[in-house]
């Protein structure tokens, strides 16, 4: 597998790219749409392995309390994608749902109420699994092993959640009409400490430089070069590595 991600790399990377996709050893079809968030999917062999405009099945009504980030909804004959939902509740007014919404085609962002038993046309969405090949300047680069696709796709998908991404990750793409929306990473992943504060900033708990760049609070016995699992959802320690 190591082999495999190596040469796929080396295709996604290489001068060489464009010969190597002229020629019949590696046929390749390059997709690239203004409004697919800068999105560029190739894949092998056929024109019409995988049109970018594949047919979508609409959703079904929920009540607005029920919307979580990363669903998406239609509304006023726009997609939009909620990027954050915060509940509050009004007194005897009932309680309010703000979205913060992104529109899918143009990007752009905004904030919408709707009252918690509101009806809204939530859509759904494909969900595919990819390897991470590499990140470069703003873009990630991913390859489907079992169609052997490779995926272009700004960091900014995966959120802060961009910060953990290195290679031979799993992670998962989530499309509308064959638009990449969102990326996902595991909730788990081992991080190596590169430096810790020599004064702990608690009596139990003390700041860590993971490799990736990132801050955290680990035990005080944890030291330098030590492997362990960071939770990425809230970048909390969570265990040393098994070795």
């Amino acid at each position: 597998m190591r082999a495999l991600l190596q040469l796929s790399k080396r295709i996604f990377s290489s001068s060489s790219y464009s010969s190597l996709t002229s020629s019949r050893t590696f046929a390749t079809l390059s997709l690239f749409s203004p409004d697919c968030n800068g999105a560029a999917i190739t894949t092998n062999g056929n024109v019409y392995a995988r049109p970018w405009l594949a047919i979508q099945h609409r959703g079904v009504k929920v009540n607005a309390i029920h919307l979580r980030p990363g669903n998406v909804i239609e509304k006023s004959g726009r997609i939009f994608e909620v990027v954050d939902a915060e509940h509050k509740q009004r007194g005897r007014g009932g309680a309010i749902l703000t979205l913060e919404l992104r529109d899918v085609d143009s990007g752009n962002k905004q904030t919408l109420r709707f009252g918690a038993e509101e009806a809204v046309e939530r859509v759904f969405v494909e969900e595919r699994s990819f390897t991470c090949l590499y990140t470069e300047h703003e873009s990630v680069y991913l390859i489907d092993l079992e169609k052997f696709e490779q995926l272009e796709v700004p960091l900014s998908l995966f959120g802060q959640a961009a910060a953990y991404l290195k290679e031979e990750m799993k992670v998962k793409m989530q499309f509308f009409d064959g638009r990449p929306l969102s990326g996902s990473i595991p909730k788990q992943v081992t991080c190596i400490i590169k430096e810790t504060q020599d004064r702990a900033a608690t009596p139990r708990y003390k700041k860590a430089v993971l490799d990736n760049g990132l801050i955290v609070q680990v035990p005080t016995y944890v030291e330098a070069g030590e492997e362990v699992v960071v939770n990425t959802e809230d970048g909390s320690f969570v265990t040393r590595a098994n070795k």
